[in-house]
């Protein structure tokens, strides 16, 4: 196979074009190419006066050896085909358990139903198909139900998300490129095979859970919705049972994939498990119009141009020391409601996989460190986040409002009197309120700096009327539990896994962290048998 690198082509001109342009490299007619496919696909949009689509493409011709007789340049190479290559099929009777049925969950129980374990998944919240009324309901009426909400339910938190499929850990074993695979194959769009910045969105996304689901089901996997573990059983620092409110589940190989905004279920693993303080970064959702955002990245009209909504992803170092940085940037989204405890306001961002909407909107946080917490508590990190959650709540107005400000009212420490020519699109509603009576004051004056620096870049990011809106305390979890190189807790055959172990960061880290498991766990099931 060889592989092209580096073709730039008019955001206007289509495929077509790029065969020609193939054919072109590589000096050979139409019918010496037995198939090519695109390897990857990115925009270059440093200049507005030359904007580029960038291509690298796998190509398969008849006389590879002849075609690249000669070829000196970097840019056409011959390559290997890169596959996920795993197998350890299993015949035995153990049933492992999987809490959770987020992508760690999910993609776990995937593996380990493929290679012949029948995993038992328990899922406190509900199915999607249900889940969506219930969130549906929450955003239009202000009625939580603190068991199916966006954090709790069938394909986790980031189901109701973009849908974002990029991630920056190291995949030896390409099991980033098995996650997508999979993914197309229930029904997500084939270009998240190549796109450089892949994503599904939150429409199409929920399918594809439903489809995984039913394989798993087809497979032999069972599920248990609408069902949350109370208890975790061991003996001698093995694990023997998993208890629920509904039932009790022996197994010897316990998976926890249960999300970074399980509290109840770390409250319960505190005595149990190993768990340390984590890092994470607490904040706010900046709102802008998608058409500035693109103005300022392309210089052009975008859709004269056939391009995308524009996207950004900024970092700043704050003169004290702390950094600030945006985070699940949603082109064409809105900001959506995320609570899951009563009495608490969490927002978080979204997008359909058209982002057509009118607003662009990212979280813009700030990096907090245990010596933040106030507490050497293993879950102090938690209970700050809930602290600043119950906050909003009751600056909201105790309706899951949400408090805002404009940026530049918050810059002046004053309370906004009415919206610019930006409106807000976060549901259940909005109050104004004095943001920096919520936020810890480090984490203020760390936002005004950021997003003045950030106004550099983009030149709309620091405008008076964009929109703040608060809080963001999940962007990940703020515990670990800890684990060894087999992935196995404190205790032997608990698997902690995804996001809410502290191992993850997203839908597809959490996704690959759920297949590594499913491998150890396999391993070891051979060895019982």
């Amino acid at each position: 196979m060889i592989r092209i690198s580096n073709i730039k082509l008019n955001p206007m001109q289509n495929e077509k074009s790029l065969e020609k342009k193939i054919c072109k490299l590589l000096n050979v007619k139409p019918h010496e190419i037995i198939s090519w496919e695109i390897y990857r696909k990115s925009i270059d949009a440093r200049r507005s006066d030359s904007i580029f689509v960038v291509y690298a493409v796998n190509v398969t011709v008849k006389d590879e050896r002849k075609v690249m007789k000669g070829k000196k340049n970097r840019d056409i190479q011959v390559a290997g085909r890169k596959s996920y290559d795993f197998e350890c099929a299993y015949s035995g009777d153990k049933r492992p358990v999987i809490v959770g049925a987020g992508p760690a969950g999910l993609f776990c129980a995937l593996l380990l139903c493929r290679n012949g374990a029948r995993p038992l998944i328990i899922e406190r919240g509900k199915k999607v198909e249900d889940r969506i009324k219930d969130i549906d309901r929450f955003w239009n009426e202000g009625k939580l139900d603190a068991e199916s909400n966006v954090q709790f339910g069938e394909g986790g938190a980031g189901t109701f998300s973009d849908g974002k499929l990029n991630t920056l850990v190291k995949d030896r074993g390409n099991r980033g490129r098995k996650v997508l695979e999979e993914m197309v194959k229930a029904g997500a769009p084939e270009e998240i095979m190549y796109d450089s910045k892949p994503h599904v969105g939150t429409d199409r996304l929920r399918q594809v859970v439903v489809n995984i689901r039913k394989e798993i089901e087809e497979a032999g996997g069972e599920f248990f919705f609408s069902e949350k573990v109370t208890d975790l059983e061991f003996e001698d620092g093995v694990v023997k049972a998993v208890t629920t409110d509904k039932g009790r589940y022996e197994s010897e190989a316990v998976v926890l994939a249960v999300g970074h905004s399980a509290r109840d279920t770390f409250e319960m693993l505190k005595d149990k498990l190993e768990l340390i303080q984590k890092p994470f970064s607490i904040g706010v959702r900046v709102e802008h119009l998608q058409k500035d955002i693109d103005m300022s990245q392309y210089g052009v009209d975008r859709e004269e141009y056939n391009l995308p909504a524009a996207d950004y992803k900024l970092v700043h170092h704050c003169d004290g020391g702390r950094h600030v940085y945006t985070f699940c940037m949603c082109p064409g989204g809105v900001v959506a409601g995320s609570s899951s405890e009563e009495g608490g306001v969490v927002t978080n961002g979204m997008s359909y996989y058209a982002r057509d909407l009118e607003n662009a909107n990212s979280a813009v946080l700030v990096g907090i460190t245990p010596d933040d917490f106030g507490s050497d508590d293993p879950l102090a990190g938690m209970y700050l986040q809930r602290e600043l959650e119950e906050k909003a709540f009751k600056a909201g107005g105790e309706d899951y409002s949400a408090p805002v400000q404009l940026f530049g009212d918050f810059k002046n420490n004053v309370v906004s009197r009415a919206f610019g020519s930006i409106l807000p699109t976060y549901k259940p509603g909005t109050k104004f309120v004095n943001l920096r009576e919520i936020l810890p004051e480090y984490v203020a004056d760390s936002l005004i700096e950021g997003i003045d620096a950030f106004g550099s870049k983009i030149g709309c990011f620091n405008s008076d009327d964009a929109i703040l809106t608060g809080v963001e305390t999940r962007s990940s979890s703020p515990v670990r539990m800890v684990r060894d190189d087999n992935m196995e807790g404190s205790i032997k055959g608990v698997f902690p896994i995804g996001e809410g172990a502290g191992y993850a960061g997203g839908i597809m880290s959490s996704a690959m962290d759920g297949i590594k498991a499913a491998e150890k766990i396999l391993e070891m099931l051979q060895k019982f048998k």
